[in-house]
């Protein structure tokens, strides 16, 4: 566990080191790269969809921080190994509903990105789990995007440990603008994570999962408080 701890510690003190996502866009791009480098995003963006199957009970909330991580695919024009961004992401449910509603965004590199969407949780013995629907919608200086996730996971409680799979549907439209304006794509991935919480004090979590897709895999490290 202190392994995982050190790992999420990591990904945040290492994130602003690396090339940001718009100057490397804008120094490297070309067209036969572009469907990858869109997909590598949406894979980035889909990554935030949850770290648990088990959600919160009004008037509850869960909010936290996470970086996410993608290899950049073999395909793309980007000049980085690997593509990071970070989230804040915030939950609670809607009585009326009886179903989560939430709320995620980062500001990095001038990457800018909003979303929202709702999520179901249930249970079957001692599994816990949930279905989530996303969309968000993201731009840079140089190009606008729109990013729509479907999702599912389970997860199960083993004393402070919370392992989780799950599996999850990114979709996402990409078009350039300013001086490189002119160029669409957009196209879909399934993605896999298989991750676990750790609870090192009440209320408080951390977290790491590995995510793989046809095109690339990743990682991703958060902590929040779930109350």
């Amino acid at each position: 566990m202190k392994k995982l701890l050190l790992a999420v510690l990591f990904a945040f003190a290492a994130t602003p080191l690396f090339a940001g996502m718009n100057s490397d866009f804008s120094g490297s791009f070309n067209t036969s790269g572009f469907a990858d480098y869109n997909r590598d995003i949406s894979t980035l963006i889909g990554q935030a969809d949850f770290h648990t199957g088990k959600g919160v009970s009004f008037p509850g909330f869960d909010v936290g921080a996470s970086v996410s991580t993608v290899k950049t695919s073999d395909g793309s024009f980007s000049g980085d190994d690997y593509q990071y961004l970070p989230f804040i992401t915030a939950e609670t449910q809607i009585p009326i509903l009886g179903m989560g509603v939430a709320a995620r965004g980062t500001s990095y590199d001038d990457f800018q990105s909003i979303g929202a969407g709702l999520k179901w949780h249930g249970s079957l013995a001692l599994i816990n789990l949930s279905a989530s629907a996303f969309y968000d919608r993201y731009k840079t200086d140089y190009y606008d995007g729109n990013h729509y996730s479907a999702s599912a996971s389970a997860s199960v409680n083993v004393l402070f440990l919370t392992p989780y799979v799950g599996i999850g549907y990114d979709y996402s439209e990409m078009e350039t603008k300013n001086y490189l304006a002119g160029h669409k794509t957009d196209d879909g991935v399934v993605r896999y994570t298989a991750g676990v919480n750790f609870h090192p004090l009440p209320l408080i979590y951390v977290y790491g999962a590995y995510t793989y897709t046809k095109y690339n895999h990743g990682f991703q490290g958060g902590l929040g408080i779930n109350f």
